[in-house]
């Protein structure tokens, strides 16, 4: 039931013959770009976090009773609230039950011991809120203080198409008991496709990584290239309201997206945040990793060629990422099923491998509760994998 087959993936996106350029008229190729140096890949250190990994678990399957598959984000839940169970995690799906991509709409929770319930079908919105083009749940997945549920939107059109609105998607908010809240919509918002969040108990930063918009070829209205961004979204928290936006950055720029007809859309995806406020993305397109700096009080965009800390090597169409306890990046491919450790200086330290040929399994990711392993959605098996020792 894979969307993806990401074997094919490079093949279709060099096909396109597309130009990936960056608000201006300097073009690249649309195809992942190998580096001048190839980044050292060292032996496995006992100290890695990845090292210490040996074994896989299924734990549960995340298809819900209306039969949404491709499950793409995921966010352990860090405090008991409403319907949300503290060490459980949500599982936003990609796919309908015909396995198109951009019209799933459930969330699912999983337990540690395998048991899943539904906690939200977002078939229709309230009155009063909109998302431009609909219902497409993505890999943009994140619970805030109070239980307040914020997942990504990009909608396709009839037969999976991107749409051709511009910028379209949203982020939709739920409350801890599963009911839409409220939609975020603005221009600086287009094809959320994946979120991290930094939060206390008044005030988060959230992070949101953009699949479209910056269109610089489209195809009978339908965008086909173009350059995306981050966007820091700075909100103010409420045990009793909904998240307010309190303002809206742009905080990098010229991060090239390229459609795809196997992956729908190669773009940036995976987003961390390190304890010393700098935001890690990893781009699917070109192979790399950028780190933008003072991410947290930025007030100004770097672009993602100046950012890049590490590429080629071990990185193949890169999806999920997230932060190892170690301080190290884990980033898992969406090529063949490896896992790599990076350091947050670019360094590319371990390569796991996690699904033998595992070409389109993996993508959303999260460290588990106990920071000895890994949670990952298994697009393959449309099911939770854990991995540790």
């Amino acid at each position: 039931m894979k969307s993806w087959r990401i074997a094919k993936i490079m093949t279709a996106a060099a096909g396109l013959g597309l130009a990936a350029t960056a608000c201006s008229s300097t073009s690249t190729s649309s195809t992942p770009t190998t580096p001048s140096a190839t980044p050292t890949t060292a032996p496995q250190p006992a100290t890695s976090f990845l090292g210490q990994i040996s074994g896989m678990t299924q734990i549960a399957s995340t298809v819900p009773a209306n039969g949404d598959v491709n499950p793409y984000g995921v966010a352990a839940v860090p405090a008991s609230a409403g319907r949300l169970t503290q060490g459980d995690i949500l599982v936003s799906n990609f796919n309908d039950k015909a396995n198109v991509q951009g019209t799933g709409t459930t969330l699912v929770q999983v337990s540690p011991d395998g048991h899943t319930t539904l906690f939200a079908n977002i078939s229709a919105l309230p009155a009063g809120q909109a998302c431009p083009g609909g219902i497409g749940l993505t890999t943009a997945l994140a619970i805030l203080p109070g239980g307040w549920v914020v997942v990504g939107s990009l909608p396709t059109t009839s037969g999976g198409a991107l749409p051709g609105l511009n910028p379209a998607g949203c982020l939709i908010v739920l409350n801890n008991q599963g009911k839409v809240a409220e939609t975020i919509t603005n221009g600086n918002i287009a094809g959320p496709w994946d979120l991290t969040v930094k939060s206390d108990a008044s005030s988060a930063e959230l992070f949101v990584s953009n699949a479209l918009g910056g269109n610089t070829a489209t195809h009978n209205g339908v965008p086909v290239t173009g350059n995306c961004t981050v966007v820091r979204l700075d909100l103010a928290l409420s045990a009793t309201a909904p998240p307010a936006v309190t303002s809206t950055t742009v905080i990098g720029t010229k991060f090239p997206w390229a459609a795809n007809k196997a992956a729908l859309v190669l773009a940036p995806t995976g987003l961390a945040i390190g304890a010393n406020g700098t935001l890690y993305v990893d781009d699917t397109l070109t192979n790399s990793v950028s780190a933008i700096p003072q991410a947290l009080a930025r007030t100004s965009p770097v672009t993602a060629a100046a950012t890049t800390i590490s590429t080629g090597g071990a990185l193949n169409a890169p999806l999920g990422m997230t932060l190892a306890p170690n301080g190290d990046l884990v980033v898992v491919n969406g090529n063949n099923g490896n896992a790599v450790e990076i350091t947050p200086a670019g360094r590319q330290l371990t390569t796991k491998t996690l699904i033998k040929n595992g070409a389109g399994d993996l993508f959303g990711i999260v460290t588990t509760q106990a920071g000895d392993g890994l949670l990952v959605a298994n697009d393959g098996t449309n099911a939770i994998d854990e991995f540790r020792g």
